[in-house]
């Protein structure tokens, strides 16, 4: 049975189960009655694994379940997306998804992406958002964004950016560099961040654009320096970035606001009332000062959604801003 057709099935089946109200609610008052698993689509040991594995832990006491972590790396996230859209609909397999997999990845994978994430994925609500920025190792000569920009402007294609893929929101942030200051970065993608970062410790690329957290130990021991963020405004939420400039200083009219953010999606076809529930357990998790001072240091902000339905808008407002990230960097992977 499709995804599509399922959800379909599911919002049919609604109908007569209002007529059963008080057996509904029997029902649901026992939601969850076995171990919830949260997909992760993407390698262990990155800064969304890691996201997840807090959660996973938080969320045990107040859904009074075990929690786990299932990670499904592959296809820029597609198929671990995919892998919990074809889940039961149930409530007990939630997906912990990132921008480019819930708004992005269709413009990229135009013929082989495997799910619509508005149609086959419900929405819960966001947990973080992460600022990108421009980190090169401490042994470079670049002291600031500006000597870099001066440096790919004087020798086009000579300095080199590793990126996470293809695709991804570092190679985005290039993108839309290069095009704002007429530099010529040439970009390098990699199988993932890490690998990248390894490259960027070794010296065998000159700088990196991606989200922080992946990188914060290494810029607290001084192996690496930051030197932008790729947020129209500075951020403030961790000590060692206060200080980093942003886009509306470095290239003032320029729009750029590169941030990934990340939330909590079921299949589509979850009973409502289980949506709120994990919607309500997943707040008291994430807005709270515990989550906060270990997302935080590691270079993200939390962020909550007040419905499910306001998250839902928030998706399918956002493909817009992807769609016109995507056509920009030229980005294809099909």
């Amino acid at each position: 049975m499709t995804i599509r057709r399922r959800a379909l099935l599911g919002a049919a089946a609604a109908f007569p189960a209002a007529l059963a109200a008080p057996a509904v609610v029997r029902a649901q008052a026992g939601f969850p009655s076995r171990t919830l698993r949260i997909v992760v689509p993407y390698a262990a040991g990155g800064s969304v694994d890691m996201t997840g594995r807090l959660m996973a832990q938080m969320l045990q006491p107040v859904l009074g379940q075990s929690v786990v972590v299932d990670n499904r790396g592959g296809a820029g996230g597609n198929l671990g997306a995919a892998e919990a859209a074809r889940s039961e609909p149930d409530g007990h397999t939630l997906l912990l998804g990132a921008a480019s997999i819930l708004a992005a990845n269709k413009f990229l994978y135009t013929k082989s992406m495997p799910i619509d994430p508005l149609k086959d994925l419900a929405p819960v609500t966001r947990v973080t958002t992460g600022t990108v920025y421009m980190t090169v190792n401490s042994n470079s000569p670049y002291k600031s964004f500006a000597e870099v920009i001066a440096a790919a402007k004087k020798d086009p294609g000579k300095l080199t950016m590793g990126s996470s893929g293809t695709g991804t929101i570092s190679h985005l942030t290039i993108a839309k560099v290069n095009k704002a200051t007429g530099a010529d970065i040439t970009h390098v993608p990699y199988r993932g961040g890490a690998p990248a970062l390894q490259d960027l410790l070794a010296g065998n690329i000159d700088m990196m654009f991606d989200v922080i957290p992946l990188s914060m130990a290494h810029v607290r021991e001084g192996r690496l320096r930051v030197l932008a963020a790729a947020s129209a405004e500075r951020t403030t939420f961790a000590e060692e970035l206060k200080n980093v400039p942003a886009m509306k200083e470095l290239l003032p009219g320029s729009n750029i606001d590169m941030q990934s953010w990340y939330g909590v999606n079921v299949p589509a076809g979850v009973p409502a009332d289980r949506i709120a529930r994990l919607h309500d357990a997943i707040v008291k998790v994430v807005d709270t000062d515990e989550f906060r001072s270990k997302m935080e240091p590691n270079g993200f902000t939390t962020v909550v959604d007040r419905s499910p339905a306001e998250y839902g808008a928030y998706i399918a407002s956002q493909e817009a801003v992807w769609q016109a990230l995507v056509q920009e960097s030229g980005a294809s992977l099909d």
